[in-house]
C-alpha cells in the first residue's frame, strides 16, 4: 500500500484530504508543520508527500530541499495559492515533482497523485535506472545529482525525470504524448501542445550534448517523439 504523507496547517484542509486518500486505499498521515514533517518522513518513509508551501517552523521550500537531498526517491506534489506562480517555479526547480493549485477539485488531486505513483511502479517495472553514465556525463537519479566533465549539472527536477524516463526505454521511441502524460500527468482529454515536450528536449541537449543542434544521445524521430541512444552514435538530424 502506498503511503502519502499530509503537510499542511490549515486543519480543514488537512482533515479533509486525510480522508479522502484514506477512502482511496492510500495509508495516510499529516502533519501541520514543517518540522514534524521532517521528522515524520525520516520515520515513517512516505511514497509521496502533499506539501503547503507556507507553513510554520520550516517553509515548504526548506521542506522540499530537504527531502529531494536526503529522500530522493519520495515524490512531491507542492500544494500552492492561485496567485503564487513564482513560487511555484521555485518549487520545481527545487525538486518538487509537481503542484496543485489550491483551491483544487478532488478529481485532480487524486489524478496528480495517482499519475505520480503509477510512475514509482513504471520504473521498478522498467529498470529505470538509478544511476546512468554516457559520454562525459554522470546521472545519480536518486539524489538528482549530474556531472559533466566532474562539473556539477544544474538540471531540473523535470529534467531529471524526462532523462530517467527516456533512458529506461533505451533505442525505444517514445512519443510526445506519452511524456506528456507520464512526466506531466496530463490525460489524453487535457493535453496541452507538444511543444512543452520539445522545449525541455531542446534544454536537457544545450547542458548534456556536445553540439546540441547535432544531438548523439537524445534523438529526434520525425513526427513522433524521441529516443536515448546510449551508443551515442551520429544523428541525422
Amino acid at each position: 500500500m502506498h503511503r502519502i504523507l499530509i503537510v499542511e496547517d490549515e486543519e480543514a484542509i488537512r482533515s479533509g484530504l486525510l480522508d479522502l486518500l484514506e477512502i482511496e486505499g492510500y495509508e495516510t498521515a499529516a502533519v501541520a508543520d514543517g518540522e514534524a514533517a521532517l521528522e515524520k518522513a525520516a520515520q515513517w518513509k512516505p511514497h509521496l508527500v502533499l506539501l503547503d508551501l507556507m507553513l510554520p517552523k520550516s517553509s515548504g521550500f526548506d521542506v522540499c530541499r530537504h527531502l529531494r537531498k536526503h529522500h530522493p526517491d519520495i515524490f512531491v506534489i507542492m500544494l500552492t495559492a492561485k496567485n503564487e506562480e513564482m513560487s511555484k517555479i521555485a518549487g520545481l526547480e527545487m525538486g518538487a515533482d509537481d503542484y496543485i493549485t489550491k483551491p483544487f477539485s478532488v478529481s485532480e488531486l487524486l489524478a496528480r497523485v495517482k499519475t505520480r505513483l503509477r510512475r514509482r511502479t513504471e520504473a521498478s517495472a522498467t529498470g529505470e535506472p538509478d544511476l546512468l553514465e554516457f559520454g562525459e556525463v554522470k546521472i545519480d537519479f536518486r539524489r538528482y545529482e549530474a556531472l559533466r566533465k566532474d562539473k556539477h549539472l544544474d538540471l531540473s527536477a523535470k529534467e531529471f525525470q524526462i532523462l530517467r524516463y527516456l533512458a529506461g526505454r533505451a533505442g525505444e521511441v517514445v512519443t510526445r504524448e506519452d511524456l506528456l502524460q507520464a512526466i506531466w500527468g496530463y490525460t489524453p482529454d487535457n493535453m496541452p501542445t507538444t511543444r512543452t515536450v520539445d522545449n525541455q528536449i531542446l534544454k536537457l541537449r544545450q547542458k548534456l550534448e556536445q553540439d546540441a543542434a547535432h544531438p548523439v544521445w537524445i534523438k529526434s524521430v520525425r513526427g513522433v517523439g524521441y529516443k536515448f541512444d546510449p551508443e551515442g552514435s551520429p544523428s541525422a538530424e
